[in-house]
């Protein structure tokens, strides 16, 4: 998948440059559209070989959105976009025949990584008070998640259920999102998976290392009239200017950064890097 370029009620991305070079060297390639508007690359290798090395380069643009140029006019929108309770925006979702809102509907439906359980609503229930402004409600879902689970990588897999990573408090960001989606969700909320990178910043006095940022994951949620605000819960923040959108989806399963079938025999190893340069 290549970075896609979009709107944002805070920012705006635009995917200025973003070319892939594998070796061996690919036999056809293609890029399409996938369902949710991302960039979606495909290419086969026909040849054997012992190892594949994918590199991919892109230039990323992060602009203010128009009118959002400091902290003080991004907390006036948000205060904005606040006004409304939680049950009110549930209640707008299901009414609401605006094309925004019947795209986002899909949004609060269960999907393969996130089904809707009981257990993720009773989680959910201690920052959703009644008539809680919903943005105040959310970021207090994401404050406890990021307070009560432990960030444990290799602790969790692709496969790991939803309701064990809620039961043994522990994983990693793709888990982190997967569980903050299934508590908004379970509330009537519409929620989706965002996959991207992130920008990490060196302790002061030390240089950064190469390599060093990660592919990351967080979510976005709906608000009628306003957009979609992300929340990251692994990291305790609104999105701004260290993340990459990549691509969005239901749930990891839609939005796989890289994913493809292999003939043959034997095992196989992923080794990932990551390197965020800022650009003058």
């Amino acid at each position: 998948m290549l970075p896609r370029s979009f709107s944002h009620p805070l920012f705006t991305q635009h995917c200025l440059d973003a070319y892939v070079v594998v070796e061996p060297v690919w036999g056809d390639q293609r890029e399409r559209t996938d369902f949710f508007g991302n960039r979606v690359l495909f290419y086969a290798i026909r040849q054997p070989h012992e190892a594949m090395t994918i590199t991919v380069n892109s230039q990323v643009r992060l602009d203010p959105a128009p009118g959002v140029q400091d902290q003080l006019q991004r907390d006036a929108l948000l205060a904005t976009a606040a006004q409304s309770s939680w049950e009110a925006v549930c209640d707008q979702i299901r009414h609401d025949h605006t094309l925004a809102t019947l795209d986002a509907r899909q949004y609060v439906m269960p999907s393969p990584h996130v089904p809707l359980l009981p257990e993720l609503a009773a989680y959910a229930d201690p920052s959703f008070s009644a008539n809680r402004h919903v943005i105040d409600a959310v970021y207090a879902l994401m404050v406890r998640i990021y307070r009560e689970f432990a960030f444990v990588p290799g602790a969790t897999t692709v496969a790991t259920p939803i309701n064990e990573v809620l039961a043994e408090r522990r994983g990693v960001c793709q888990d982190f999102a997967h569980l903050m989606i299934g508590c908004l969700r379970a509330k009537g909320l519409a929620a989706r998976y965002v996959s991207g990178y992130i920008e990490t910043l060196p302790p002061p006095g030390q240089e950064k290392l190469q390599g060093s940022d990660a592919s990351h994951a967080w979510c976005s949620l709906y608000i009628p009239d306003f957009g979609w605000l992300d929340f990251d819960p692994t990291n305790h923040l609104i999105p701004l200017d260290q993340h990459i959108t990549l691509a969005w989806g239901r749930d990891f399963a839609d939005v796989t950064p890289l994913k493809g079938v292999f003939f043959g025999d034997g095992r196989h190893e992923l080794k990932v890097s990551v390197d965020m340069t800022r650009l003058d």
